[in-house]
């Protein structure tokens, strides 16, 4: 079993009207001797915005805005702007994040040079209909059952001047570009899926999405293997290079008599082709067991979306029972290490 320290709470609630309900699943990345958190702050009726601070070191907050860093500008965000992460791919910061309109859930994209002046680019997943993912994906055989639960939404969902699509949450962009293209992971439920080789972000036309789609079993990545994970996973922080492949944390769900329970979950992806799995836990790499994990506005939840690695130590930064931000640590040699016992 790989050693976890729970370092406590870093981030909670305050009497900001935009962040009084609850500050949650942050993006972090580190510039410099600089650590910069970017958190989704919940006022009331689920409305959420991107809050900012600094930290001058893992567990130290410098300065905190007190208002929203980013906040909806647009219909296709109007409920809010949840969960984001962020990597830097050359000398762009690219910060993903889930747009709700209050029907539809989508990943979006904003880019800076400097972390401080963004630019919004959208929704860059597909707005596809439920139908339309089935006449596509099952254009050369059946899709899991598990999609038809998950995605096939009653016509309720449609309001008047909205269409209901297909939920497409946890955008997440590796690092780097590999061979020149970018690279991402998303997540239509209960699966973690790739979108690989793009060479520029425009690419991502319909005619690209129609094709994604009609090989949709290709692009399937990471599937509920394990006990823990067995309702759906999720991506988690965005995806860490070391000289075992690509290390991915992501969130497993199970289903309990007192509901879903959410843990922080660990997998390697080969460098060159991150389509292949190398490993995976067989366990949750940690759970939620502390009160401030197991009570909050959604309960039992552990939600990995950042991490910084600092020497052998890598600081994995999560949402606590959607109400606040806890830090935990373990040594990247001995999940490695864990990891290469538990070969594919």
């Amino acid at each position: 079993m790989v050693t976890v320290n729970k370092l406590g709470i870093l981030l909670q609630k305050t009497t900001n009207r935009f962040e009084s309900e609850g500050v949650l699943n942050p993006a972090v990345i580190k510039a410099g001797n600089t650590i910069h958190l970017f958190y989704r702050a919940v006022t009331k009726d689920n409305y959420s915005t991107i809050g900012y601070c600094k930290l001058s070191a893992p567990m130290v907050v410098q300065s905190r805005n007190d208002t929203p860093l980013l906040f909806p500008q647009s219909p296709y965000e109007f409920q809010g702007l949840e969960d984001p992460r962020i990597v830097k791919i050359e000398d762009t910061y690219y910060l993903t994040y889930t747009a709700f309109n209050g029907t539809n859930a989508l990943g979006a994209l904003a880019i800076s040079k400097d972390l401080v002046h963004w630019e919004k680019k959208g929704i860059i997943v597909p707005r596809i209909t439920y139908e339309e993912f089935k006449h596509f994906a099952e254009s050369k055989g059946t899709i899991h059952d598990k999609y038809v639960r998950f995605n096939n939404y009653p016509k309720s969902r449609d309001k008047q001047d909205q269409k209901s699509f297909l939920w497409d949450k946890n955008l997440i962009f590796f690092p780097r570009k590999i061979d020149n293209k970018f690279y991402f992971m998303h997540r239509i439920k209960p699966d973690i899926q790739l979108v690989e080789k793009v060479e520029k972000l425009e690419d991502l036309t319909t005619d690209f999405w129609q094709n994604y789609f009609s090989r949709f079993d290709e692009n399937i990545v990471l599937s509920p293997k394990h006990h823990h994970e067995v309702s759906y996973i999720g991506g988690g922080c965005p995806p860490i290079e070391t000289t075992d492949g690509w290390l991915i944390i992501y969130h497993g769900v199970h289903d309990t008599v007192k509901g879903y329970v959410y843990s922080a979950c660990a997998a390697l992806l080969d460098l060159k082709n991150p389509q292949k799995e190398l490993a995976r836990l067989p366990y949750p790499l940690f759970f939620p067991e502390k009160e401030w994990e197991i009570e909050g506005e959604v309960n039992n939840v552990c939600f990995p979306t950042g991490a910084v690695l600092d020497d052998d130590t890598l600081y994995i930064y999560y949402g606590a029972a959607d109400r606040r931000i806890a830090v935990a640590t373990v040594s990247l040699k001995e999940l490695l290490a864990e990891l290469t016992l538990n070969k594919i």
